[in-house]
């Protein structure tokens, strides 16, 4: 009976270890297919994470990008609108142009008036510094003719012959010159108050003369004036300091006559 037992439970032991040997060789496929999948898996991630950080990565290039275009359109703006300044400018300089010839023959005529009526002034004004003046009008006169000086030059030569003339009726100044003296042609000294006064006093201070605009001559003055003379002449010169000033003046009387009025 026991030997019967001990044959049953070997019998059994065999059969379950062939069923078991069966099962293993069932799985292995199943068990090889499960790897392959988390292989495949394993390296799908890899994949979708490389993805991940290159799509990161451009995306922070994209924001960049846009950083760059934003900025270069703000500054797009800002040369669009100086240029549309510049063509506004370029349409005043380009009018300015255009109008320069006009300007250059309607201010010529006008320059040349300006001499003439410079010289007639001269000509009727108090006979101070005569060469002095008759060259500058003669040197503007033969400036005028010449086709390499800029009109602008011209007329700024013209402004400054002017200016000369109305700084003459403002300061006091004591010169020497040719004059004559009893037909004597002897070198005196003027005295020019603005164009109030203009008196002379010959070298050795014998002869006082006054100029008269109104009969355009000179008048002999009395010796009595020499010290009030030579005092001014002194201040003009500034070898002593101004002080109040008592001379002799010849009274126009077409100016007082038309103030009588």
């Amino acid at each position: 009976m026991k030997l019967l037992a001990t044959s049953t439970a070997i019998a059994m032991a065999c059969v379950l270890s062939t069923s078991a040997l069966a099962q293993d060789k069932t799985l292995e496929p199943v068990v090889e297919n499960a790897s392959d999948i988390n292989e495949s898996a394993r390296e799908a991630q890899l994949t979708v994470d490389k993805i991940s950080d290159s799509m990161q990565e451009r995306m922070q290039q994209y924001k960049q990008i846009m950083k760059e275009i934003e900025g270069l359109q703000v500054y797009t703006n800002q040369l669009q609108n100086q240029i549309n300044d510049q063509q506004v400018e370029m349409a005043d300089l380009n009018q300015s142009i255009d109008q320069v010839s006009y300007v250059e023959r309607q201010i010529t005529p006008l320059m040349i008036r300006m001499v003439d009526a410079l010289d007639n002034f001269i000509e009727l004004d108090v006979p101070f510094l005569e060469q002095e003046r008759e060259e500058r009008i003669a040197e503007l006169r033969e400036l005028m003719g010449k086709a390499n000086v800029d009109v602008s030059e011209k007329f700024r030569r013209v402004m400054e012959a002017y200016q000369v003339e109305t700084d003459y009726g403002r300061n006091i100044e004591a010169y020497t010159a040719e004059h004559s003296v009893d037909g004597d042609v002897q070198d005196v000294t003027f005295l020019r108050v603005g164009r109030v006064a203009l008196i002379y006093k010959s070298r050795d201070g014998q002869h006082l003369g006054v100029w008269d605009n109104d009969s355009k001559q000179w008048m002999e003055l009395d010796q009595a004036h020499r010290p009030a003379v030579e005092t001014a002449i002194r201040i003009a010169r500034k070898q002593v300091a101004p002080d109040m000033l008592m001379l002799p003046l010849v009274v126009n009387k077409t100016a007082s006559t038309n103030a009588a009025d």
